[in-house]
């Protein structure tokens, strides 16, 4: 059930991300959405840990900074495996638009956790 929240809560930030931010489109329908954010999920999954921990220096350096660099490369990443989800521009204006649509996504995505998400520790 958590996992299904998740993918809600991810596509929910997406659409608002799309709906915010000029440049940034996914094609289709609801189920669109949901694919991109299955993918988004995924990729946050499996490969976010591992960019977030070979540049973990950078990170420290910039006091966190860099994280959202990374979640902008993430999602620039969603946008490569995904047919649905579309960065328009040339390459570093996608890679603006993607670290706006990052921010925004991050944003979307904890407040709607803080919401919904049931924490373990207070059952």
């Amino acid at each position: 059930m958590k996992l299904l929240l998740r993918i809600v809560i991810n596509a929910a930030a997406l659409w608002a991300a799309t709906r915010l931010i000029d440049g940034i489109a996914i094609g289709g329908d609801v189920a669109g959405l949901l694919v991109v954010a299955v993918v988004f999920g995924v990729v946050n999954a499996f490969v976010r840990p591992l960019v977030a921990l070979l540049t973990f220096p950078i990170t420290l350096v910039t006091l966190g900074l860099f994280t959202l660099v990374i979640n902008a490369l993430m999602l620039m990443l969603t946008d490569r495996l995904s047919a649905t989800l579309d960065i328009a521009g040339t390459a570093s204006d996608q890679f603006v638009t993607a670290l706006v649509a990052g921010i925004v996504i991050s944003i979307v995505s904890t407040v709607l956790s803080a919401m919904l998400v049931e924490d373990d520790d207070r059952s």
